[in-house]
């Protein structure tokens, strides 16, 4: 009996034991797993905070390539508006219904510096007469430039200079009007006097001093328009 009894508490002892280091066991697999899957968890924090910046740097270096890009585009539209501007200027339009409109006109240049020096198109308003002498070179075939100015002269004082091309001119003409009932009774009309921009492009010479000296008819004795292509200072 005294044996049973012993072998009876050695095994219980024994499964105790186990037990306890089972349990031992466990929680420190538990600890294990735990530990293990603190390690993944941070392991993926990490990865996914590394793609987080690769992602942000990437889309970093597409900014500033678009900024970039932006910026050269606004430059290239900047630069084309200048030359516009210094090759074009705003002149009174005769439109079709009798009326004028300032609009701005572009001037192909025509002007050429030794130096590299650029030439602009500028605007003139000059009573008459003008008091300036104009000519055509032989070299400049149509092209018609101011030869000399007379002191104190209306051209003087408007700002023309030696040297300046002669690109567009205000000029005036006549043209016969017919009323309706005019036409029915066969009438002749009576005659209108338009002004209109007039361009000196290749004209001869007689046909540019006759557009010049047209402003003299204009009936509201308006200061004559010239536009002129200056080499820069």
């Amino acid at each position: 009996m005294k044996l049973y009894l012993s072998i009876l508490a050695a095994a219980h002892s024994a499964h105790a034991f186990i037990s306890s280091n089972s349990m031992y066991e466990s929680r420190k697999m538990i600890l294990s797993l735990s530990k293990n899957a603190e390690d993944e968890a941070q392991a993926l924090l990490e990865k996914a905070e590394k793609l987080r910046k690769e992602v942000e740097s990437i889309q970093e270096v597409k900014r500033e390539e678009n900024q970039k890009l932006e910026e050269e585009r606004q430059a290239v539209v900047k630069e084309k508006e200048e030359l516009r501007m210094r090759y074009s200027a705003e002149v009174p339009i005769l439109k079709g219904d009798g009326s004028v409109q300032m609009e701005r006109c572009d001037f192909s240049p025509r002007l050429k510096s030794d130096d590299g020096k650029l030439s602009s198109i500028i605007t003139v308003q000059t009573n008459l007469p003008m008091g300036m002498i104009l000519g055509q070179d032989k070299d400049m075939v149509g092209l018609t430039t101011v030869d000399e100015i007379a002191p104190g002269s209306n051209a003087e004082l408007a700002g023309v200079k030696v040297g300046d091309l002669l690109r567009a001119c205000t000029a005036c003409q006549v043209t016969m009007e017919q009323p309706t009932w005019q036409l029915m009774a066969g009438g002749i009309g009576r005659p209108k006097t338009t002004r209109m921009m007039y361009s000196t492009d290749g004209k001869q010479f007689e046909e540019v001093m006759e557009a010049l000296v047209s402003n003299s008819m204009d009936p509201e004795g308006r200061p004559a328009w010239l536009v002129l292509e200056r080499i820069d200072d």
